[in-house]
């Protein structure tokens, strides 16, 4: 009964936070009826809710943030990050002008790549989330570190976000080096693979983008390495493979899509080893331990 009651207490206090502050959306509603249903229904479902709860936090943190936009707290960062991309990874254009990899994929794109980049970013989030369903099975002890490891290293991120604003390389092409506060978000690059499949996918999911200011580092480039991190415990060459070419696609697809400058990237991978290795520390220390297991007893 105690802890019903804290259950409902909290999914209650979600539905009034999207509702009164951040703003209530369907996808919102249909996540309050969906853990609140799984709860409800078996004890299995029950416990996969609390198994799960790493990412349901994820996403109802990263969804706050449009309530306190980092640029409200400090200065956005337009030039500097596109100034040092072309002094380290600065290339030779047209004229024999320095441009940056960004810059020359916009003029050097093809259809092939505009595909293969989009199905990459297509699986950012539910790569990771297909990982941590077949570890929930096979592998519960490593799960429960996997999936508080991506919360820890989402958390690293989401602070840098708001200690250095930085504007990703679409903007610079909408807006130039111009600050502008409350700008939508924009889907760049991946708009190509829109018009490739005559849908609105990526157009549609980037205009939802609750912080356009969040480049540096690119956690879209930070799960790959997690996951890559992780399923190396886990000694299977397969995965290891599949893994690895994850990152590379990722990587990739990030800078030729422009959501991110190279430098931006490099700094997604160090923050996912930041969160690797700082969560596993703790996650050794008794506290962290201790609890890690009374939540491993409990899914």
């Amino acid at each position: 009964m105690k802890e019903r009651i804290v259950f409902f207490v909290a999914t209650s206090a979600y539905f009034a936070w999207f509702h009164f502050f951040v703003g209530l959306r369907p996808e919102h509603t249909f996540l309050y009826v969906l853990l609140v249903g799984l709860y409800l229904a078996r004890p299995d479902t029950r416990r996969f809710v609390f198994a799960f709860s790493a990412f349901i936090a994820y996403w109802i943190i990263y969804d706050s943030m449009r309530v306190l936009p980092n640029y409200e707290v400090n200065s956005i960062h337009v030039q500097e990050p596109y100034r040092l991309e072309m002094d380290i990874f600065g290339i030779a254009g047209p004229d024999h002008k320095p441009i940056t990899p960004n810059e020359y994929y916009r003029a050097n794109g093809s259809p092939g790549l505009d595909v293969l980049s989009g199905l990459f970013y297509l699986g950012w989030v539910p790569i990771p989330l297909l990982f941590a369903f077949w570890l929930f099975r096979t592998n519960k002890p490593l799960f429960v570190r996997f999936s508080y490891a991506f919360l820890f290293t989402n958390l690293l991120g989401f602070v840098i976000y708001y200690l250095y604003p930085a504007a990703p390389p679409w903007y610079i092409e909408q807006h130039g080096f111009e600050v502008k506060h409350g700008t939508p978000g924009h889907a760049a690059g991946l708009l190509q693979f829109d018009a490739y499949f005559g849908i609105n996918l990526f157009a549609g999911m980037y205009q939802k983008n609750a912080n356009v200011f969040a480049a540096i580092p690119s956690l879209h480039s930070a799960y790959p390495v997690l996951c890559l991190l992780y399923g190396w415990r886990l000694e299977k060459w397969w995965l290891n493979l599949l893994f690895f070419v994850f990152v590379a696609g990722v990587w990739f697809a990030a800078v030729y899509t422009r959501h991110h400058y190279i430098i931006d990237v490099l700094a997604g991978g160090a923050t996912a080893l930041a969160g690797y290795w700082l969560f596993e520390y703790l996650a050794n220390r008794t506290p962290v331990r201790t609890w890690l297991e009374a939540l491993l007893r409990r899914i």
